[in-house]
């Protein structure tokens, strides 16, 4: 029996990228988004991947969700957070009984994806490449970085590997894990530190570098490592982020230097700026926030840990959303000045 293709949720930056490069190894794929155009452009002229790492147009397989038949034994959720709720609600009969939903998100997804099709049918997956979707059918992939599957139990099966497998197909450097936690909160940490690079039109390089933020940066992953310690989650460092370097009584001198690392690195890299900076500035629509750095805040206030950077940083990103707000240092500033001030 021919093996069923993998339903990718979401053809945009992320699902669109992975999607491109396995049609193009023979694996079977099929993308779905909600974007007519964007699947039309697909299907039919191909998806154009460009950017640094490779220039390549690839045809794949894609429908809008009304389109969706069928059942599939592997589904790649990997839209933005805040739509999980009605993208699970839209998949969900679509997942086979012996099927599983990987989540190639930003966030604690698996979370919801597990509450809502089990789990036994939920595998965690951690995605650091920088992508954009620039319009139907364009892509640009700006750089290589970690990639990790593991199952949320902690396990090792022979469906993980296989996973493994075919993300090693995208990124030679894929890792197999058994804490897929702890790689989930090692990005929150560095994920907050991008909502806050949003708040200004500046770079992240910029942002990284600029001494005067250099506190808001350490205050905002001390934070989120506060709340992963008191859930008892060892977060996991990758592509030069350190979460042990903001974790508890870690000395300021590793807080700063990890920092530093983190400019080095988006130096290099063709996608200067963070997605939630292009949601603000270029595709006027809401952000993450909620779901990928305000369920932090809740987390730890269950915790009785206080969040008070992240908060601030929450409320000015809605603000920014609002209209209410400019994306402009007075902005970054308040941040600023609520990181000295607690």
């Amino acid at each position: 029996m021919a093996e069923r293709p993998i339903l990718i949720w979401g053809a945009g930056a992320i699902g669109g990228t992975l999607g491109a490069y396995w049609a193009r190894a023979g694996l079977p794929v099929v993308l779905v988004d909600q974007v007519a155009e964007h699947v039309a452009a697909c299907r039919t002229r191909g998806l154009h991947i460009s950017g640094p790492i490779e220039d390549f147009t690839q045809v794949v397989p894609a429908l809008t969700p009304d389109e969706v038949t069928g059942t599939y034994d592997i589904v790649v959720l990997a839209v933005k957070a805040q739509a999980t709720e009605t993208a699970l609600h839209q998949l969900s009969p679509h997942l086979a009984a012996d099927g599983y939903v990987l989540s190639a998100q930003n966030g604690l997804n698996e979370i919801a994806i597990a509450a809502t099709v089990g789990a036994e049918r939920t595998m965690g997956c951690f995605v650091n490449f920088g992508a954009d979707w620039h319009g139907p059918g364009e892509i640009l992939f700006g750089n290589r970085a970690a990639v990790v599957v593991g199952e949320i139990d902690g396990t090792v099966r022979d469906r993980t590997r296989a996973m493994h497998a075919r993300l090693a197909m995208f990124e030679p450097g894929a890792v197999l894990t058994d804490n897929i936690w702890g790689y989930l909160w090692g990005k929150l940490a560095y994920g907050a530190m991008l909502f806050a690079t949003a708040l200004t039109n500046d770079s992240m390089t910029e942002n990284f570098a600029d001494p005067r933020r250099t506190i808001v940066f350490e205050r905002l992953g001390r934070e989120v490592m506060a709340v992963a310690k008191a859930r008892g989650v060892v977060p996991i460092g990758f592509n030069g982020f350190d979460p042990a370097a903001f974790a508890p009584g870690a000395p300021e001198s590793g807080a700063r230097a990890s920092i530093a690392a983190l400019a080095e690195f988006n130096r290099h890299t063709a996608k200067t700026h963070s997605g939630i900076w292009r949601d603000l500035a270029i595709r006027k629509r809401r952000t993450e926030v909620d779901p990928q750095i305000g369920v932090i805040a809740r987390l730890g206030a269950e915790a009785g840990v206080n969040t008070p950077a992240i908060s601030k940083l929450v409320a000015l990103i809605h603000a920014i959303e609002d209209g209410a707000r400019p994306m402009d240092m007075a902005t970054f500033q308040d941040l600023i000045d609520t990181c000295t001030s607690t």
